[in-house]
């Protein structure tokens, strides 16, 4: 079948095309920016085609010959009004899909009780009922909490757990709810691709487990090995001061935290199991919780996670790349330089530019680091708990720690975006060259385009942290890479 995939850059967008190209269809991709595609291992398997649900008249190419459309862009809310944005891009879909005489529509919703609904799941509820109406066979799952490796849901409960002993909760972890495995909700949206055309409807979906969240919590303690946690539901904590706290001790931003809590505040559990009439469950059954949690810290544990709730980029993050340096004549611009000599090979200079971040931090001042961490994640940020995916790979559109790979050319260069809150737009540059006289050279570059006069006080207040800060960076990413090359050298020599 010919299929078009919209939010195939998300977390489970980019899950389901493989599995899409495993079973035969030929699949095209809908992206904003196709550059976020460069590092996608299926890239040469797929059409790109670029758009933008909110703009109508990208849609007519990227429907035009498809067969079945899936949605599986949502926004979590943030400023302005998201539910009209999401309102607009549901209708765009649905005409476009019907003027193209689309067979089926796949959309991913949300489980939700019946009366009112916080604004994020209100949303939701809304596109599938606008998608259903569309007069192109839809077919709405409603999932439960999603628990795979790199899901927002699941990092969540990961980081809550392994960082409090003890839980003081707002009494919303008393609430039931049904969670799923990623595989199981996978499972269910290929299959739906070969519905029978004359079903129209909603579908809830859910695992074989109904579990307080607190229960969830514990069930993840003692699959990671540790002790279960006392947890307390405390009336005192509303959405508003539960989403604070998550926001504090996890890599969840306060813009994702929100809703998130605000959505919890409800029983979400499935009132009917209809699709089994239609779609069998997957071989061996549906996952229960605690395999599912199994199966994410082993993904986890060898740096095998596919996608990640944080491959979407952060709201009020720049969404244009740095431009050349020539464009930026008549704009005002700060740029922090170093450049430093080392006898370290270029590759062993290139590992330590590549591995940087994450556990192994950013070779200085680690206070200085962590200092600048606290403080985004005071005004709403993502701080640095966000780590890296991948040990020692970096691939294009990657978060890190509060960057975002911008760029990279493997073996000597690597631009990272800032998405920490800031008052302007800021870039930080490595770089690595092979010497014609021998050893390497590393280049190191923080540029910074300041918005009004609050982010020219703000550059010119931490100019005397740079010079601690970058300085002793560029050293002891350079002595690292020597060290390293040393350690190689004697090891060769030695065997």
């Amino acid at each position: 079948m010919r299929i078009l995939v919209t939010g195939a850059t998300g977390y489970i967008g980019g899950r389901l095309v493989p599995k899409l190209l495993e079973a035969g269809h030929s699949v095209r991709v809908l992206v904003r920016n196709p550059a976020k595609m460069l590092d996608v291992p299926w890239v040469d398997q797929v059409e790109i085609v670029t758009g933008d649900l909110g703009d109508a008249p990208t849609l007519v190419p990227a429907v035009e010959g498809i067969e079945v459309l899936y949605y599986l862009v949502h926004g979590m809310g943030g400023s302005g009004d998201f539910e009209q944005a999401e309102r607009t891009s549901a209708m765009n879909v649905a005409k476009a899909a019907a003027a193209a005489r689309v067979k089926r529509i796949v959309y991913l919703g949300g489980l939700h009780p019946d009366g009112e609904l916080s604004p994020h799941l209100r949303s939701r509820a809304e596109v599938g009922r606008i998608l259903i109406a569309s007069g192109v066979p839809t077919i709405a799952l409603q999932a439960g909490v999603v628990i795979g490796s790199g899901s927002a849901a699941f990092e969540m409960i990961r980081h809550l757990t392994d960082v409090l002993p003890y839980m003081p909760a707002p009494k919303w972890v008393r609430n039931f709810i049904q969670p799923i495995a990623v595989r199981d909700v996978l499972h269910y949206l290929v299959e739906s691709a070969t519905m029978p055309p004359e079903i129209n409807r909603t579908f809830d979906i859910g695992g074989p487990d109904v579990l307080r969240y607190g229960q969830m919590m514990n069930g993840y303690a003692v699959e990671a090995g540790l002790k279960q946690r006392a947890i307390a539901a405390l009336p005192v904590l509303t959405p508003w001061l539960a989403s604070q706290w998550v926001n504090l001790v996890t890599p969840i931003p306060r813009s994702l935290a929100i809703p998130i809590i605000a959505s919890l505040q409800y029983d979400c559990v499935i009132h009917e199991h209809d699709i089994s009439q239609y779609i069998p469950e997957p071989a061996g059954g549906l996952t229960p919780y605690r395999r599912a949690v199994r199966l994410a810290l082993g993904r986890m544990r060898a740096g095998a996670v596919e996608t990640s709730w944080q491959d979407s980029s952060v709201e009020g993050a720049p969404a244009n790349p740095l431009p050349t340096d020539p464009d930026w004549t008549g704009h005002t611009v700060y740029v922090d330089l170093k450049e430093k000599h080392t006898d370290a090979s270029v590759e062993e200079l290139w590992k330590v530019i590549e591995g940087i971040g994450g556990d192994n931090g950013w070779y200085s001042l680690p206070v200085a680091w962590a200092a600048r961490g606290v403080m985004d994640k005071l005004v709403g940020g993502v701080g640095l708990r966000r780590g890296r995916r991948h040990a020692d790979t970096l691939h294009s559109g990657d978060a890190l720690d509060f960057w975002r790979v911008e760029e990279i050319r493997r073996g000597s260069f690597l631009r990272l975006r800032a998405e920490m809150k800031l008052p302007g737009t800021a870039w930080l540059e490595l770089s690595a060259t092979a010497n014609p006289a021998g050893g390497s050279d590393y280049r190191q570059r923080a540029i910074f385009f300041p918005q009004g006069l609050g982010g020219r006080l703000y550059w010119f207040s931490i100019l005397p942290f740079h010079g601690i800060i970058f300085n002793g960076m560029a050293a002891k990413i350079t002595q690292t890479a020597q060290a390293n090359t040393a350690r190689a050298t004697a090891a060769a020599t030695a065997g």
